[in-house]
C-alpha cells in the first residue's frame, strides 16, 4: 500500500473491509462524507446536501440517520 510508504497520508475509503484493513495497519482513513464535510469547512462547497443527493442518485447507499448526522455536522439541519 502506497499509504504505508508515505507517512502522513490519509486514504479515501468507503468500503467496510478496506477500512478495517487500513485501521489494522494504522493508516488514517477518510470517507466520502468526511471529504464533503472538509470541503464545506474549507469553503469549496456552500452546501453538502446537493452532493449527498447526487451521490444517492448515483447509487451511493446512505442511511437516513447518517445523512441527518452529516447535515447536522455541516450546519444544514
Amino acid at each position: 500500500m502506497l499509504a504505508l510508504e508515505m507517512p502522513g497520508s490519509v486514504v479515501l475509503l468507503d468500503d467496510a473491509l478496506a477500512r478495517r484493513v487500513a485501521i489494522a495497519k494504522g493508516i488514517p482513513i477518510k470517507g466520502t462524507l468526511g471529504l464533503l464535510l472538509d470541503a464545506k469547512r474549507a469553503g469549496y462547497l456552500t452546501s453538502v446536501r446537493p452532493s449527498l443527493d447526487k451521490l444517492q442518485e448515483l447509487g451511493f447507499r446512505l442511511a437516513h440517520q447518517t445523512q441527518d448526522a452529516v447535515l447536522k455536522l455541516a450546519g444544514e439541519l
